[in-house]
């Protein structure tokens, strides 16, 4: 027997275990099998005949592998343009999960020749590729170099804006999470792909020998046939074939015919099933799953802008922590000096010098820890934005100057500009317990109501939970459906005939109306075991309200962040205000110290112990100033925001911008249903879906219902 399929739809192909196989253009099996004792004239003419199909099936369906790519990146794209837009209120922004085609990453581990394992650690567009690797310009469409990046690295300072924007591009996880987005955008197009029409043809060869007791019959039968299938957001289902046969016997009479058939059927859900709102959940849920998928990605960003930054401050507070820790080695070095001078002279006693000597051993000592622990914190700072750790890069000093020396702060550094100046109070005073005031409050230091209204109208998360409410509840109403009785009407018609190798002298067959099957079924399924959908229905209730006390424990959540992010601000800017008054009342110690030491009135444990002082005042003083920072960002995070452009930078927060009142009103009316932000959903692919509500512009702070988009010429009935 000789066996030929083409299944050009599905790309499915049959091979019987006899039969050698051949893959051409990966996607059409060809299995021929050895055959011996056929050969003639009429053999050829068929041969010819399936040849032709054999071409004709093969241009129709011969893609690459990099179309099909670019394909799938044009409906994901396009499905993210649409998506964003809707939810967040802006583009995407030029959202790509490309990397970039020459990564600061690869640049340093080449351009400082530092070792690798293998050629992917640089890139993996310099992986060496396996021999069947189907995708030959996957390399070549990889986006553009990392421009962005500083180009120079044996003395290249970074500034924090440079961090941020390297991380963009280096990050694991921050490509992790893009390519989350852009998968999430991927299973939608796939749910929005089973209401479009499907088409599927396919080309069959058989030659078989029938060896029988009195005679052999040879033949051959070629069909063809093209379905196409569509399923409508009603819950009907219809399918169409039109099959071409082609039955020739090779002995005998020579007698062959040709075959012409035309099939149908329309299935219609009238019960169960029959609900718009019942068959298109899946594309519902994909759809949302999109936007869901967007606000966790956005509010990454923040969280991820927001901890570059704190890492990038923590390393130039450890540096400036090695610089008063060398500060304070010369300073204990020249005291130990000093003792040895004056217990020469008889002016101080010989314990005295021992105590400076161990004083300057153990500021060696945290000298060199201090060193150890910034190396170790830029290798994590390295780590945290995708560059090797051995990779020989500097941070920009001048970023901690330029936060020291910030306006915002000259209230808390000079106390001179304070109206709350420490001064020294009477011996007979009493003591009096004053709480921090507000007066010099920073701009983002907010009321405490205000800053909760701004975070429950922008968290992106507690948006993610307010819409599974809205998840759970059609997952209620959808499993109380399944209770119902299942009542179909099922219609078909067949127009035509097929041939065999038995009916290859019958004439050729035609297409005509008043000749063929028709039916109509009307099935019934009772309802009388739900067993298992009555235990599905009651779970899904069960669901719904743990997805009630999840949205509390987000929103209880944050609440909590915004109340505990404005305690630490507040403790932040007494802080400043506490030690820098402590850095000059340690600084004037110093010096009053050194005096008595001279004048013999003080000794030099007096003097190492007022130094020591200062170290740690210092320290605590330039702690303060970045924890102060790093909360002021912290707080545009928890409220949702601090906008993070896709390469990294951000735009922060104007309180000014933001109407209270307004947000005030927006929430009264959630409250009241008027503006139900369960269900705002904006439609991308045409299921009548819907996705969260948008997210707010730093300029306005209206929220508005986004307008429903009409549905698609593949989603209608």
């Amino acid at each position: 027997m000789w066996w030929m399929r083409i299944d050009m739809g599905n790309i499915k192909a049959a091979t019987p275990l006899d039969l050698d196989s051949m893959i051409l253009n990966g996607s059409i099996m060809v299995s021929v099998a050895r055959w011996n004792g056929m050969v003639g004239k009429q053999f050829s003419v068929w041969k010819a005949v399936t040849a032709g199909s054999v071409v004709a099936f093969t241009l129709a369906g011969c893609r690459s592998p990099e179309s099909y790519r670019a394909e799938a990146d044009d409906a994901a794209s396009r499905i993210l343009d649409e998506s964003w837009k809707s939810a967040m209120g802006y583009d995407s922004d030029g959202f790509t999960i490309e990397p970039a085609s020459d990564s600061l990453r690869r640049r340093l581990l080449l351009d400082q020749n530092l070792p690798m394992r293998v050629p992917a650690s640089a890139s993996s567009a310099d992986d060496q590729r396996i021999e069947q690797w189907p995708d030959d310009a996957y390399n070549n469409d990889r986006g553009q170099p990392d421009t962005d990046s500083p180009q120079a690295f044996e003395n290249t300072i970074f500034t924090i804006e440079d961090a941020l924007q390297i991380a963009a591009r280096n990050s694991r996880s921050y490509q992790s999470q893009k390519e989350a987005v852009f998968q999430s955008a991927l299973a939608l197009d796939l749910e929005a792909n089973n209401f479009r029409n499907t088409w599927q043809g396919m080309a069959d060869t058989i030659l078989s020998s029938n060896i029988g007791a009195t005679s052999e019959t040879n033949g051959i039968l070629h069909q063809d046939s093209v379905s196409v299938s569509r399923r409508f957001k009603n819950g009907a289902q219809f399918t169409g074939l039109l099959a071409v046969d082609l039955a020739k016997l090779l002995n005998g009479t020579n007698e062959g015919s040709t075959g012409l058939r035309l099939e149908s059927s329309l299935s219609i859900p009238l019960l169960r099933g029959s609900s718009r709102f019942v068959v298109t959940e899946p594309l519902t849920q994909a759809e949302r799953d999109v936007v869901y998928a967007i606000y966790t990605f956005e509010r990454f960003k923040r969280s991820f802008a927001v901890q570059i930054a704190s890492d990038y401050l923590s390393v130039l507070q450890q540096l400036d922590r090695v610089q008063n820790a060398a500060d304070n080695y010369e300073r204990v070095a020249s005291s130990t000096r000093r003792a040895r001078r004056l217990a020469d002279a008889g002016r101080l006693p010989e314990i005295q010098v021992d105590q400076s000597v161990q004083d300057e051993l153990r500021a060696r000592n945290s000298w060199i820890s201090a060193i150890q622990t910034a190396e170790q914190r830029l290798d994590q700072f390295k780590i945290s934005m995708g560059l090797p750790t051995d990779a020989r890069i500097q941070l920009d000093p001048n970023e901690f100057v330029r936060l020291l020396g910030s306006e915002r702060y000259a209230p808390y550094l000079n106390p001179q500009s304070s109206s709350e100046e420490t001064e020294v109070l009477a011996a007979d005073a009493s003591a009096e317990l004053i709480p921090p005031s507000m007066e010099d409050a920073g701009p983002m230091e907010l009321l405490e109501s205000d800053a909760i209204l701004i975070a429950l109208m922008n968290r992106l998360d507690l948006r993610v939970a307010v819409g599974a409410i809205a998840d759970a509840q059609r997952g209620v109403a959808i499993a109380a459906d399944n209770l119902r009785a299942d009542v179909t009407l099922l219609g078909s018609a067949s127009l035509g005939e097929s041939r065999s190798l038995g009916t290859a002298g019958s004439d050729d067959a035609q297409i005509r109306t008043d000749r063929g099957f028709y039916s109509l079924l009307l099935g019934i399924d009772l309802p009388f075991e739900r067993t298992a959908e009555r235990n599905s229905y009651r779970n899904t209730l069960i669901a719904y309200e743990r997805t009630v006390r999840q949205l509390q424990e987000v929103e209880d959540n944050v609440k909590f962040d915004v109340r505990n992010v404005l305690r630490s601000l507040l403790e932040a800017r007494e802080t400043i205000r506490i030690q820098a008054e402590a850095v000059r009342v340690a600084q004037r110690r110093v010096d009053s110290t050194n005096l008595f030491l001279q004048a013999g009135r003080a000794e030099i444990r007096d003097l190492l112990e007022a130094q020591n002082s200062l170290n740690s005042a210092q320290d605590a003083l330039t702690s303060a100033v970045v924890n102060y920072r790093i909360g002021e960002l912290r707080l545009q995070r928890d409220l949702g925001v601090l906008e993070v452009k896709n390469n990294g930078l951000w735009v922060e927060f104007d309180p000014d911008a933001y109407n209270i009142n307004e947000l005030r009103e927006q929430l009264e009316d959630a409250m009241a249903g008027n503006f139900n932000v369960a269900t705002n959903i904006t439609n991308t692919t045409g299921a009548g879906a819907s996705s969260p509500e948008r997210m707010p512009t730093q300029s306005s702070v209206q929220i508005l219902p986004n307008d429903q988009l009409p549905d698609d010429q593949v989603s209608q009935n």
